[in-house]
């Protein structure tokens, strides 16, 4: 418990300027985001602003990764619609007030589960993601990033492209954003170049009163992003076994993707910045702020791997920035609405593209001769599967799963005998390679048990049996030649593999000082 409530290193040398900008940068970034992913299962902007708000202050004080930002995102949006379609075919007619109370329930179960994730150490399981897996996810956000910007350069309400002065001022103002950014660096370092990009182009649309697209033109007619504190939102919703039906399943889901994307958002940021993060402790985090979001109005979310680059790239490396983000962000919503929604959209636009730019793994091409097939499929089809379903949790299962089943097979085509006859006309098999579910019908393959001596001996010195498939596959080999009415040896085994072993004393010879001591993974009833 008490590395859950270690929350500030103390230690840690805090650059406040830089923290404090960056902060400011990325709350800018968080308001046409927090505004898009709401309106995507039909929400008010302030459903997905006050989700943002909580999320990111909860998880920077909270959270297991410094320097990385949460808030309401696509990923766990597109599941809402989901629930909106079944509380629709439940209950024909239900008002959208009473859906917004399922879905704060919704969320508020999702982040139990997450906290208990948390607590049952599960967040070390990112650990089994292999790295193609990824190359894919970060690069299939790269394109997810880079696509979802491209609406901005339709007109209001339509499905058809700016045309003419209109389509011109927008590139042309994206294009000198994404030049400030690119090039302030180069410069001074002094100020944020994102935070300066923003300020700049807005000054010259607000300035000059060019006619462009603008915060205010992404939300539907008569919303507004001007509010108060989140107000508290207790789901009035039946306290049921039917509604706890309808809603678990989405809420498992909400927890799984939302775990899923912030603990592999934790790992990138990890990398960029050589420290390392606690999975678990985000789980804690996330939970908690879900938690808290559901009883505050928001409709969730997890880490945004967008936001978190624009951070790190900007220097921030401590809690600070999360925190000055998440108030700057209540700040815009109680104070400054007025002047967000006057923000043109080509400067934010364009920050995005950057980061889609800087998202993607660009590496990973070069490694692409230098690395087996089966990764650059598996790299190439988590891309896919990521920029086309923006379903994160299955892309990366579905990663996992085929990179498991690629090692399994190549681990299989290890497996080898080496045999001999000895002067006393005792034949011998010598074992190398894991034996394992994959491998077992190669290992049966290697034995000749009608041609072979009345006496023989197999040595597993320099193989393993890795599960209860090698076992059950030495099991029925020590049949094959009980039945011949051949005697068998089996030698180096360790200990666990002799007590599963049928029979195991009457044809194993035990060897205290040589035998190995590994244990067999096995399900216990």
């Amino acid at each position: 418990m008490r590395k859950y409530l270690n929350i500030f290193d103390f230690k840690q040398k805090v650059d406040y300027k830089t923290e404090i900008l960056s902060g400011l940068t990325v709350a800018l970034a968080l308001v046409p985001e927090a505004i898009a992913f709401a309106l995507i299962p039909g929400f008010s902007p302030l459903t997905g602003l006050y989700a943002a708000f909580v999320l990111a202050l909860v998880t920077s004080i909270l959270g297991g990764r410094p320097g990385m930002i949460s808030g309401a995102t696509g990923a766990v949006a597109v599941i809402f619609i989901g629930l909106i379609l079944e509380l629709k075919n439940t209950f024909p007619g239900i008002e959208p007030e009473t859906i917004l109370h399922y879905v704060f329930a919704t969320v508020i179960i999702a982040g139990v589960l997450q906290v208990i994730a948390g607590f049952l150490r599960l967040g070390k399981f990112i650990r089994l993601v292999p790295h193609p897996v990824m190359f894919g996810f970060v690069n299939g956000l790269a394109i997810i990033i880079f696509m979802a910007q491209f609406p901005n350069f339709y007109q209001k309400g339509t499905d058809d492209l700016l045309t003419g002065a209109s389509m011109y001022t927008m590139l042309g103002l994206t294009f000198l954003t994404m030049l400030i950014i690119w090039g302030v660096p180069k410069l001074t370092k002094a100020i944020p170049s994102s935070l300066l990009a923003i300020v700049v182009v807005s000054a010259i649309v607000i300035g000059f009163n060019v006619d462009t697209l603008t915060v205010a033109d992404t939300m539907k007619e008569g919303q507004t992003i001007q509010g108060g504190f989140p107000p508290l939102s207790i789901p009035n919703i039946p306290f049921t076994l039917e509604t706890l039906k309808i809603i678990f399943p989405f809420s498992l889901i909400v927890a799984v993707v939302g775990l899923t994307e912030s603990l592999l958002t934790l790992n990138i940021i990890d990398e960029i910045t050589e420290t390392r993060g606690s999975g678990n402790k985000e789980c804690v985090a996330q939970g908690t702020a879900n938690i808290l979001s559901g009883f505050l109005s928001g409709m969730g979310g997890c880490a945004m791997i967008g936001q978190s680059l624009i951070n790190t790239s900007s220097g921030a490396r401590a809690r600070l920035s999360g925190i000055t983000a998440a108030v700057m962000l209540l700040v815009f919503i109680m104070f400054g609405s007025s002047l967000i929604e006057r923000l043109p959209m080509a400067a934010l636009v364009g920050l995005m593209f950057m980061v889609a730019i800087g998202t993607f793994e660009w590496a990973s091409f070069k490694t692409f001769r230098k690395m087996p097939n089966s990764d650059v499929i598996v790299m190439v089809l988590v891309t896919l599967i990521t920029a086309v379903t923006h379903n994160l949790a299955v892309a990366v299962l579905f990663g996992v799963v085929i990179s498991a089943l690629a090692y399994s097979w190549e681990n299989a085509k290890r497996i080898r005998a080496r045999k001999y006859v000895d002067e006393q006309g005792i034949k011998h098999y010598e074992i190398y390679g894991p034996l394992f579910f994959a491998s077992t019908t190669l290992f049966n393959e290697k034995f000749d048990v009608q041609n072979d001596p009345e006496e023989v001996i197999i040595d597993f010195r320099e193989s393993r049996i890795v599960d209860m498939s090698g076992i059950e596959a030495l099991n029925k080999l020590t049949e094959r030649y009980a039945k011949a009415g051949k005697k068998i040896h089996l030698k180096h085994l360790s200990k666990d593999c002799i007590l599963l072993l049928e029979n195991a004393y009457d044809i194993i010879d035990v060897n205290v000082l040589e035998d190995p001591t590994y244990k067999v993974a096995v399900d216990k009833v």
